[in-house]
């Protein structure tokens, strides 16, 4: 980075702008950190630093780059702005599954970060991307969080997630001439959202003390992540509101072309280089062109240059069955070997000054807003929090299928000889304690061996959460969770058949290990206030009734299949990990049996299936509540000119467990 142009304009950053760091841990105690407060938020990977781990070596260098302070081996671009440090890989684990990630950027959004750094990602073959990770992107684009994310280190024409997805910021790197690294990916996604900066020999802290050089997009991506920092700080300093989106297209606009000479690595140039002095231009209303004309240095250098690089991940197994993220697809992996610097000072290598011709002036345009289903909009004048005595506990209300882990080999063959034989067909056989309905009956004789189980909620067979209750009320909570998984295991025409479980609880700091490995986040439910069993068939049957007595016609048939279908919807097109409010609000209007089957009755009856549900801020509340409004859009699926039938019931979420507020109240539209 061209630290010439930022003591120019003298910018170390505001300590009211929040950038958050998604990787591995950090060495806080650095001299580089000296005097300068990095909040480390708990994840499910280890916050301590060691001297000789490879993801230690990579936090502590992707840190350095962004928050090293003034006068220190290691001065950082934006010193003075908030750190938050969010580790998501471990020295002894350098994969991780795209959930893991999505968990990693809602904890920085719900930490009010206003940038996310992601010196990382998964290869793909489209730019596609797990739901969890959609989502997780999704919502730093409803709360306006800029993600900035490395482009990977594949050197092809290849995507990486989460940079290639939607409203994300890529990073390429790009040698001291300003040409694109030969590692450093490239793709027609790129070319819109992408830019190039310097990723070779960057200078950074090493965990234990010392600097040494690496290269790679990984520490590309912490330049660009400090320079939106100071622009988003600039904006404060002009008395405005950080607007991360707003910088975003500012980087996006200003970004210099690369050199003629090489016009075949104009693809992989992306949408152009880091220009800093461009987008301070744009951000102040002036004109690109000519600022170039007269500024006495160029836009973009590299903070450094030596012989360096940053040895490649050693290949490990990924045995789950979910998409992993890697530190070989993980964008700090060149493929050179890993040195300390030694005593060399960094040399600033300047590039050439681009000509004037080759700035044409762009105006600056608004982005259009992006679709949403799930919309949140904004007040000026909001509720604060509800106060009781879980006050500062983070609510998770989740919405999936109930399981159990034995966690070890040891506790398993415990189960397996504590259990009776079963009755099969008139023969007996031994204990299977993997077979839910032996364990039903076990535990329905012995409720308290419930405790020595480890109860998940599980999303399409992948545990998301572990449950364990507390409290004074954990007993009665671990007999509900027996019958909700008596009821999983019912035939699907029983009447007592459960197809889906919602769990309310507080999420801890706390983790545990499954059997298989995984490791996963512990929710705390305080009683058996709404846990709930989703019982299609009792549905159907209130459903019909509220038909009936409405003077309606539907069958049997076409109720299931709407329910279903409204159900389906939240379980897999809008799955979420419930923990942000808006989530907690859509998963609770799933598990409101009188109110799901009072809303369907009404518009089966009159022939419309569902169309769409969006979960909107609602701007009508009560004092100190969190109140967001439900929409589920029916249409004619026969008649294309009918009016839609539009629901809408509001939801506050500012207690363990959500409440409906009101009646549902429904109208016709048009679209």
């Amino acid at each position: 980075m061209n630290r010439d142009i930022l003591r120019t304009l003298s910018l170390k950053g505001d300590h009211n702008i929040r950038v958050a760091i998604l990787d591995g841990p950090v060495d806080i105690a650095h001299p580089c950190f000296q005097g300068y407060d990095l909040t480390v938020l708990p994840t499910l990977a280890p916050t301590a630093a060691r001297s000789d781990g490879f993801m230690s070596a990579h936090g502590t260098h992707v840190a350095s780059i962004i928050f090293g302070q003034p006068e220190t081996s290691v001065p950082g671009i934006a010193p003075q702005c908030r750190g938050l440090i969010v580790p998501i890989f471990s020295d002894d684990r350098r994969r991780i599954t795209q959930l893991d990630l999505a968990r990693g950027i809602e904890r920085a959004v719900n930490a009010g970060a206003h940038i996310i750094n992601i010196s990382g990602g998964e290869l793909t073959d489209f730019g596609e991307a797990d739901g969890w990770l959609e989502n997780a992107v999704s919502l730093c684009r409803q709360n306006n969080v800029l993600l900035v994310a490395a482009a990977g280190n594949n050197g092809c024409d290849c995507l990486h997630v989460p940079a290639a997805l939607p409203a994300v910021l890529a990073v390429g790197a790009m040698d001291e001439r300003g040409h694109p690294l030969d590692f450093s990916n490239w793709g027609s996604t790129y070319e819109q959202q992408g830019i190039l900066a310097p990723g070779e020999d960057i200078l950074g802290a090493k965990p234990g003390g010392g600097t040494e050089r690496l290269s790679g997009t990984s520490f590309a991506t912490p330049i660009v992540s400090g320079v939106a920092a100071l622009l988003l700080s600039e904006q404060v300093r002009r008395g405005e509101t950080p607007d991360p989106q707003k910088v975003r297209q500012l980087l996006l606009q200003s970004a210099l072309p690369c050199d003629d000479d090489a016009p075949e690595q104009a693809r992989r140039c992306l949408a152009g280089r880091l220009n800093v002095s461009g987008a301070f231009t744009l951000l102040k209303g002036g004109n690109m062109s000519e600022e170039l004309a007269t500024a006495s240095f160029p836009s973009v250098e590299a903070s450094c240059g030596c012989n360096g690089g940053l040895v490649a991940a050693e290949p490990t197994t990924n045995s789950g069955s979910m998409p992993a993220l890697s530190v070989s697809s993980f964008a700090g992996a060149s493929p050179a070997t890993m040195e300390a610097a030694g005593p060399l000072e960094p040399q600033p290598l300047p590039f050439p000054a681009q000509p004037l011709t080759q700035m044409p002036a762009q105006p600056l345009t608004q982005m259009p807003a992006p679709t949403q289903t799930l919309s949140m909009t904004t007040n000026q004048v909001t509720p604060s929090q509800a106060p009781s005595e879980l006050a500062n506990s983070q609510f998770a209300y989740v919405l999936g299928t109930l399981g159990y882990d034995f966690g070890t080999e040891a506790r398993r063959d415990t189960f397996k000889q504590l259990m009776p034989p079963f009755d099969f067909a008139g023969n007996m056989v031994p204990a299977n304690p993997y077979d839910a309905r032996q364990m039903v009956d076990y535990l329905g004789n012995n409720i308290s061996e419930a405790r020595s189980l480890i109860w998940t909620v599980n999303i399409e067979l992948t545990p998301v959460y572990a449950i364990d209750p507390t409290g004074p009320f954990a007993s009665e909570t671990y007999h509900a969770l027996q019958e909700l998984l008596s009821g999983q295991i019912q035939a699907e025409d029983n009447e007592e058949y459960v197809e889906r479980v919602s769990i309310p609880g507080v999420l801890t700091n706390r983790s545990v290990k499954l059997f298989s490995g995984q490791v996963v986040p512990v929710v705390e439910p305080q009683s058996t206030r709404g846990l709930y069993g989703w019982k299609v068939n009792g549905l159907v049957n209130a459903a019909l009734e509220a038909v009936r007595a409405e003077g309606g016609d539907a069958g049997e048939a076409r109720i299931r299949q709407t329910l279903d279908g409204f159900l389906n919807r939240i379980y897999y097109d809008l799955r979420n990990l419930g923990t942000t409010s808006q989530d907690r609000a859509l998963n609770f209007a799933v598990t409101n049996a009188f109110q799901a089957a009072q809303t369907f009755s009404q518009s089966v009856a009159a022939g419309m299936e569902l169309d769409s549900v969006t979960v909107e801020k609602s701007p009508f509340c009560r004092l100190d509540s969190d109140c967001w409004d439900i929409k589920l859009k029916f249409f004619d699926p026969e008649n294309n000119r009918r009016a839609k039938k539009i629901y809408r019931f509001t939801i506050d979420v500012s207690d363990l467990v959500p409440v409906t507020m009101g009646e549902v109240r429904s109208w016709s539209s048009s679209y």
